[in-house]
């Protein structure tokens, strides 16, 4: 893959646009190009610091006091229309407000859709990924007391890990994966013949949700927060299945 591309394609695997055959050549790509990592990374870290950033600043105390004392005959003027506004005008400007915040939680709500469709894509790839021969797992073992070790070192988080072997899920093992730029913890159980990945990190924004199921590719995801902590499960197997899965996890 050119490098001289890296601009058109890398923004397009950041916004989603990509299929998943090209989101796993550009993936194969990073492994090899440090220029287009690097630029990755950069554009990642741009758009999380965007998300962020505080839009707001509070006005400094006092600041009323000493605008209302400069202009003494504008501030009256300002009252007594005020109390001169007819019933009809603070009805529109309620409804003013009113369109602004159903607007505000729009915007927002897509925000987050959007986000986790994003993730939802990096998911689903880095499961089939993980169905190709040898990398299913870093570590091969259905001891959790193996399994949860292994990671030390590896991340700067400790997952936890159980098996569920006596409820249907058998634990077999785990790996490193990437998921948004940064290492992850995948947790592999088995459901049958099924193969189920469990992808742990970090959630900075530190909130508790509620299960989330959705489908993608013919596979089918739940995610949730909790604990300080994304989890996101993906398989073949029935959606029942996987939620049942999740509430073994605790959610």
């Amino acid at each position: 893959m050119p490098c001289k591309d890296k601009e058109v394609l890398l923004h397009a695997y950041l916004d989603g646009e990509l299929d998943l055959r090209s989101s796993l050549e550009f993936e194969e790509h990073l492994k090899t190009c440090a220029e287009c990592k690097e630029e990755l990374q950069t554009q990642q870290n741009l758009r999380k610091a965007l998300q962020g950033a505080e839009a707001y600043h509070r006005a400094p105390g006092g600041l009323e006091a000493r605008v209302r004392k400069a202009l003494p005959q504008s501030s009256a003027r300002v009252v007594a229309l005020r109390g001169r506004m007819r019933t009809v005008e603070w009805l529109a400007l309620a409804a003013a407000i009113a369109i602004a915040v159903f607007l505000g939680m729009r915007i927002a709500t897509t925000r987050m859709h959007g986000a986790d469709d994003l993730v939802a894509q990096e998911v689903v790839a880095s499961h089939v990924r993980s169905l190709q021969p040898g990398h299913l797992m870093d570590v091969a073992s259905t001891d959790q007391h193996t399994v949860k070790p292994w990671f030390n070192g590896r991340i700067d988080f400790a997952p936890t890990v159980n098996d569920f072997s006596a409820q249907g899920f058998p634990l077999t093992g785990g790996r490193l994966d990437s998921i948004e730029g940064r290492s992850v913890a995948a947790l592999v159980y088995q459901r049958r013949k099924h193969v189920i990945n469990v992808l742990i990190w970090p959630d900075e924004s530190k909130t508790e949700s509620a299960a989330r199921t959705e489908e993608s590719n013919g596979f089918h995801l739940v995610h949730w927060q909790s604990g300080g902590m994304n989890y996101w499960m993906i398989s073949d197997i029935d959606a029942a299945d996987l939620r049942e899965l999740a509430g073994l996890l605790g959610h």
